[in-house]
């Protein structure tokens, strides 16, 4: 995988919502306290780091550095996660595991391999669990500016080959004629505020508009992002409800 989001791990490891508590404890309650998981896809452990609470050990995988390094910055005193640089190509090649889960990375996947794949290395009662948007989120209350602000800077949206907005699949529909098609979605609510830093912060997180994409336009692009903010939104502060979906796909029942 290239490397999509150069000089961004900062900007994600503070600025993009965590997955709620609510969402972590469902987690924990399907894999149970003495399990081995495997977080694919990990960033800087958005889920590895208040998992590892509640399991016996996570294995943390990332194909960027920069990720795993705040990853291990922000879990100093958690002895019991794994930093490993890596990608959903390399499944056989990470330590043994009993669960899979996966944030905002299936997408960058060759979902059908991987699961493929699982299906090999997964005890019989192991679980695929995905956390993130749910099928069709909300847009986000600033999206419409910095829209703007992204196409006057001529920064498009980064698709993956496999990903739902290539091919019309959500995830959902890819598991569901997988080896893991018995499927539970659990949905968490959670009102969010955000201020004018926080929304900047959080443009410099993505893919398409990472530091490393924008070279020496990043000052630029973060005055024209501030400008545009405060003349649609003088107040400086964005509230809004976001859903987090907690899917779970287990083999079909005997």
């Amino acid at each position: 995988m290239p490397d999509l989001f150069g000089g961004a791990a900062p900007y994600y490891a503070r600025y993009r919502a965590d997955y709620g508590e609510e969402a972590i404890k469902h987690l924990a309650t399907t894999f149970g306290r003495d399990s081995s998981v495997l977080d694919l896809g990990c960033g800087p452990g958005t889920v590895a780091i208040p998992l590892a609470r509640h399991v016996r050990e996570v294995t943390a995988v990332d194909p960027d550095e920069e990720m795993l390094a705040e990853g291990r910055r922000l879990a100093a005193d958690a002895p019991n996660i794994r930093w490993l640089r890596g990608d959903s190509t390399m499944l056989r090649e990470f330590p043994p595991f009993d669960h899979v889960v996966m944030g905002r990375s299936f997408h960058w996947m060759d979902r059908r391999t991987v699961l493929a794949e699982l299906d090999e290395l997964l005890p019989p009662d192991g679980v695929v669990a995905l956390v993130g948007p749910t099928r069709d989120p909300g847009e986000e209350p600033w999206e419409p500016v910095m829209r703007r602000v992204r196409e006057e800077f001529g920064l498009g949206a980064m698709t993956a080959t496999n990903s739902h907005q290539a091919t019309g699949e959500h995830h959902d529909d890819v598991l569901a004629t997988s080896p893991f098609p018995d499927l539970r979605s659990t949905v968490y609510e959670r009102r969010l505020v955000y201020d004018l830093d926080a929304v900047i912060g959080l443009q410099l997180s993505y893919s398409y508009s990472a530091p490393a994409r924008l070279g020496d336009r990043l000052e630029a692009f973060t005055d024209a992002a501030r400008e545009a903010l405060l003349a649609s939104t003088p107040s400086g502060r964005w509230e809004y409800v976001t859903e987090t979906e907690v899917l779970t796909a287990r083999r079909a029942p005997a």
